[in-house]
């Protein structure tokens, strides 16, 4: 699993010209899903995103995470994440799980999530021509990759 992961004022996603989810401070997570992923990554990358400590403590360091602030989670499935830039100008994204395995993974990671904040984690829609918004704090922006993870 590929992450983007970014600390966010606020975040949103519309489908079709519909506001489908839209969080204030939290963290807006990008996540793209290939076949090698496991339960295993799920647990871990969920753990590890809900306790990054990105969020400025009193002191204005980051010494805070999501959990300590309280914040929202916004994820939102992006397969483009998956693309092989190696050869040529078009990216491949023969990495990029199909639906019928990523799906379900996502669906686990965003429970996952849920389950560690004790809250709605809000999503996209899988598969759909998305418009992301979000205002970046800081800007802080994390890359995590569950196959680099040791």
């Amino acid at each position: 699993m590929k992450t983007v992961i970014q600390r966010v004022k606020h975040a949103s996603v519309t489908i079709d010209g519909k506001l489908k989810s839209a969080i204030k401070q939290g963290l807006l997570v990008l996540v793209g899903i290939e076949d090698a992923d496991t339960a295993k990554d799920i647990e871990w990358l969920s753990k590890k995103i809900v306790n990054l400590r990105i969020f400025d403590d009193e002191a204005g360091v980051m010494n805070n995470s999501l959990l300590d602030i309280n914040g929202e989670l916004l994820v939102v499935s992006q397969f483009t994440l998956q693309a092989s830039t190696q050869k040529g100008n078009r990216p491949s994204y023969i990495k990029a799980s199909k639906p019928n395995v990523a799906v379900p993974m996502y669906e686990s990671f965003c429970q996952a999530l849920a389950v560690l904040t004790g809250k709605p984690v809000l999503t996209g829609e899988f598969g759909a021509d998305m418009q992301v918004e979000l205002l970046n704090d800081g800007p802080v922006t994390i890359i995590i990759d569950t196959q680099n993870k040791e």
